[in-house]
Formats: structure tokens, C-alpha cells, sequence
């Protein structure tokens, strides 16, 4: 007991005294940071909940300048073309690696409600030729087993009707584009449009924050890039692909969602893919479709009455969904 009286009452060295102010002061930065983080969350929340309420219209609404920005888009992406051109091998500026392009059949429900009986999907029980493109969605091709976005790109053949491009008039196709996310992470045009630009120049933080107002910061549009990069799947026909952006259906708006269809193909164990191999997806492209046919459902979210958020909008979720028909 005397010892440790002894001990509690000898006088801390200098040492001691630094280390332990040392350890207050970064016990209080620590305590700072978590509420200064927990205030910018509640502020960002508080923000972003403001920015994003009340009705809006369910019709388009095109911003000034729209044209122009979609002119730039479409110069940037020729640079980035290329920036990757190999000699004469021109790559695509996103979702430049395929897998492959597998023939396609898309069956209209016989029994399609009403309600979703739109442009395409018209005709109850009509069929429609196509095409499906399956990809990784980097700009520049690369191993399979690394983390990437999945797509897939579905092109109706023979589809009657005025293009919306006066030189395309020629063209009887639709196409949807998806890919392995619901929500996209730019939300318009002027965002792509700094985005993509960014990402040219090689400066890729400034895609997500391109300046030192916070308010210009998008962060949770970061989350959702870092959220579409997944591993590889066994197959890119098990995979869920959702359509980046709302499309006019009718008097309302929809995306679109293709999943595998359950219990509709016939049975067939896929060998264990040997994921060290590069292109190792493009083999299991060709194992899933070639000895049998592979049935997806392609569904529909819509949104038919004014919607809290602007169809505009891509980063935010839709909820329910209405099978159309597997295809």
C-alpha cells in the first residue's frame, strides 16, 4: 500500500506531462472531427432533402443551353476515343470491352395490363427480333476479375415509327441501355457534361468535386460510382441491369429492369469459371447462351403521375416494378 502511495504522489516527469496533453488534444480533434462530420452529414441531408421535395413536373423539361453542353459531350468523347486508339482500333469511350452480341427475342406479355401497353410493348403477345451487348463498363478493356460496372444493351430490330434524329430516319431500332446499378451517378446533362470533361483531362476528383464551394461537391454521387463497381459475376446472364435514365411512357415515365428469369431455362450446370483468365466472362457468355436459350423478364417501374422527383433526375431510386414479359 505504501509503495503504491508512493507512486500515486511522485510528480509526473516531462515527459509524461507531453504525452498525456499530446493525448487530450487528440482526443478533442478526434471528438471535433465526429461532430463536425456529423454536422455536415445533417446539413447535407438537410439539403439535399430540401433541393429534391415537392412536385415538379412529369413532363421533360429541357435547361437552357442543353444543346450546346450535348455538343460538348459528344467532342469530349470522340478525345477519349482517342486517347485509347490503338493504331486503327477505335474503342468505344464507356463499356469499350464486350463480352459478346447474343440474338435476342423479346415477347410482349399476352396478358400486359392496360396501363403498360406503350410504344413497343403495344401489342400483347407480339415478338420482337434483337440484339443483346454485354460488356464491362470501363473505357479502356481490362481483366474481367477486377471490380467494374456490368451492361447490357438491348437493340429492337424492325420497330416502326419516327427516330428522333432527322439523319436516322432510316433506322427501324430501339434501343435500352442498362447497366448493374438502379441509379446512375450523374443526375443531368451540365453534370455529364463536367464529368465526363474531368475524367479526360485525367483529373478525376474533379468529376466528383469540381471546386472548393461544398455545395458544388458530390459526394453521394461518388458513393454511387464506387457502388457500381462490383466483382465479376459467374455469368453476365445472371446479372440485374437497370436502364440509366427515365423514358416517356405513355402519359408518365418508367425505367426499365431486365433480371434473369427463374426456372424458365432448362437445366444446365456451368462449369466453374476460371477467373485468372482475362476475357474469362466472354467464355461464360458463349457457356450460358450457346447449348440452350436463356430467359430474362424485362420489367418496367413507372411512375405515371407527377412524381416528387424530376424524371430528369437519374440518381434517384424508383420503387415497384411490373414484369412486361421475359425475353
Amino acid at each position: 500500500m505504501n509503495q503504491r502511495l508512493m507512486f500515486a504522489g511522485r510528480p509526473l516527469g516531462a515527459a509524461a506531462r507531453l504525452w498525456l496533453r499530446l493525448g487530450r488534444w487528440l482526443g478533442y480533434l478526434l471528438l471535433g472531427l465526429i461532430v463536425l462530420g456529423l454536422v455536415g452529414w445533417a446539413a447535407s441531408f438537410a439539403w439535399y432533402a430540401w433541393k429534391f421535395s415537392g412536385p415538379v413536373s412529369a413532363q421533360e423539361q429541357v435547361p437552357p443551353g442543353e444543346a450546346a453542353m450535348t455538343q460538348s459531350i459528344i467532342q469530349t468523347a470522340i478525345r477519349i476515343v482517342d486517347q485509347h486508339r490503338e493504331n486503327t482500333r477505335y474503342l468505344r469511350d464507356a463499356h469499350a470491352k464486350a463480352h459478346g452480341c447474343v440474338q435476342a427475342k423479346v415477347q410482349v406479355a399476352a396478358d400486359l395490363p392496360a396501363a403498360l401497353r406503350q410504344g413497343v410493348f403495344s401489342e400483347p403477345g407480339k415478338t420482337w427480333d434483337g440484339w443483346m451487348r454485354l460488356s464491362n463498363g470501363n473505357a479502356y478493356p481490362q481483366f474481367d476479375s477486377l471490380q467494374d460496372a456490368r451492361g447490357m444493351a438491348l437493340k429492337l430490330l424492325q420497330v416502326p415509327g419516327t427516330q428522333l434524329l432527322a439523319s436516322q430516319q432510316a433506322r427501324q431500332e430501339q434501343d435500352f441501355v442498362m447497366f448493374n446499378h438502379p441509379n446512375f451517378f450523374v443526375s443531368d446533362v451540365a453534370e455529364y457534361q463536367q464529368n465526363i470533361a474531368a475524367q479526360a483531362d485525367g483529373k478525376k476528383v474533379l468529376a466528383f468535386f469540381p471546386g472548393w464551394d461544398p455545395r458544388q461537391w458530390q459526394l453521394r454521387h461518388l458513393l454511387i460510382a464506387f457502388s457500381t463497381l462490383s466483382d465479376a459475376p459467374d455469368s453476365p446472364a445472371q446479372g440485374t441491369y437497370y436502364s440509366v435514365s427515365p423514358y416517356k411512357f405513355g402519359s408518365g415515365n418508367a425505367k426499365f429492369r431486365v433480371t434473369p428469369e427463374a426456372g424458365t431455362c432448362p437445366a444446365y450446370t456451368l462449369p466453374k469459371p476460371n477467373r485468372d483468365l482475362p476475357n474469362f466472362l466472354r467464355g461464360r457468355c458463349t457457356s450460358s447462351f450457346r447449348p440452350t436459350a436463356c430467359r430474362c423478364a424485362l420489367r418496367c417501374r413507372c411512375n405515371c403521375r407527377t412524381p416528387a422527383v424530376t424524371c430528369r433526375w437519374k440518381t434517384q431510386a424508383w420503387s415497384g416494378s411490373r414484369a412486361i414479359h421475359p425475353s
